[in-house]
């Protein structure tokens, strides 16, 4: 079987296969191919690959014969019609906002599996790409905020007198929530979090950082472990018990999400306004629609003295690292359903964590919220 990881888009610097990973592909038996210059933002040279087995070719030679196709981002729509029938494309699809090349890959026959969809199971946290991601994303937010703050983040004591902490406050204490909380502290901020589970107070206090309360009403967590989606009353009974926190603090790190739809505006032009100039947001959830209002996807701004940063790529901002533990996953998945004796993969769309993560098969949709968006 051939398995070929085509080069990224130049915006992003992550990669879906590390020599490490390689490795344990040819183990497998697998045949391995990479498209030329594949991992050169990883400091990883073409030539090391081939020294191990790995070969070599051009970007149509590689989805001409694979039979297996892995990557971070997703293919051009015009890519898809130079794959053949019944490969298996591997990556993180986007499913929910790229409807038409998921309808094509669908269509062409090709399976594929979005690694954004691997569900929070017990047998699956090999795999979640996810939260490896997140957890990078979750601590390049606040190194990225300590850099755009024009303050140190530690307590200090000098001859001249005293430096007090910088204050950071998260929103939202999910995977990347906690790394930032546990980055803040241990650069030495005063921390404080906020999240509409209760259940996560104690994890936040475990890490030295202090957990607002507010009372909006019931809430709770999906089967997957995420926020459920607040009402608009419940939104704004946050925004008010959030007001003060904001406002006090240098730093304010957003990342609440809600799965598969836009992000909730938590953080108004209001609330912005009144920071403090000089303070600092990183809207982690930019990319979705966005947690703070007059936030940019991929741009710093600066409003009213407030810098607000829009990275929508912050594991790419550590590319060694995310390219480490997303090849992992990757293999991970594909080792769970290897089938040594027949070389290859055992795609049963009935498995728990199949049946979610594999969004097309055999021209049908597997993913039942994608079916139901898709039909």
């Amino acid at each position: 079987m051939n398995i070929f990881f085509p080069k990224e888009p130049e915006i992003e610097k992550r990669v879906s296969l590390t020599l490490e990973t390689a490795q344990k592909f040819l183990k497998l038996g697998l045949k391995i191919f990479i498209e030329k210059s594949f991992s050169e933002h990883i400091g990883t040279s073409d030539e090391d690959f081939a020294a191990i087995g790995v070969k070599i070719v051009s970007r149509d030679e590689g989805f001409l014969d694979a039979n297996l196709i892995c990557s971070v981002r997703n293919l051009q729509e015009e890519e898809i019609d130079k794959i053949k029938p019944s490969t298996l494309l591997i990556s993180f699809l986007d499913p929910f906002n790229e409807k038409i090349l998921v309808k094509k890959i669908k269509e062409k026959n090709i399976s594929a599996i979005s690694m954004e969809l691997v569900p929070r199971i017990t047998r699956a946290q090999k795999m979640d790409a996810l939260s490896s991601q997140a957890n990078l994303a979750g601590y390049s937010s606040v190194i990225i905020a300590s850099q755009e703050l024009q303050k140190a983040l530690p307590m200090m004591m000098t001859a001249a007198g005293t430096i007090s902490p910088s204050k950071v406050f998260v929103i939202g204490v999910g995977v990347a929530g906690l790394q930032a909380i546990a980055t803040a502290k241990r650069l030495g901020a005063k921390v404080e979090a906020f999240d509409t589970r209760p259940v996560v107070e104690e994890q936040v206090k475990s890490l030295g950082a202090r957990f607002v309360k507010i009372d909006i009403g019931e809430t709770g967590e999906t089967e997957q472990g995420y926020a459920k989606e607040l009402t608009p009353q419940q939104i704004e009974m946050q925004r008010e018990g959030m007001k003060k926190v904001c406002a006090s603090a240098d730093i304010v790190i957003t990342t609440a999400q809600v799965f598969g739809r836009p992000a909730p505006t938590l953080v108004t032009s209001e609330m912005v306004s009144a920071m403090s100039q000089g303070s600092v947001i990183v809207d982690m959830a930019v990319g979705t629609g966005g947690n703070v209002e007059g936030s940019v996807p991929n741009e710093t701004i600066d409003i009213d003295g407030v810098r607000i940063v829009g990275n929508t790529n912050l594991p790419g901002e550590l590319p060694f690292h995310s390219s480490q533990v997303y090849s992992s996953n990757i293999f991970n998945l594909i080792d769970e359903f290897w089938k040594e004796e027949d070389k290859k993969l055992n795609i049963d769309t009935s498995d728990e964590i199949l049946s979610i993560c594999l969004v097309s098969h055999e021209k049908e949709f597997i993913n039942k919220t994608i079916k139901e968006i898709m039909e």
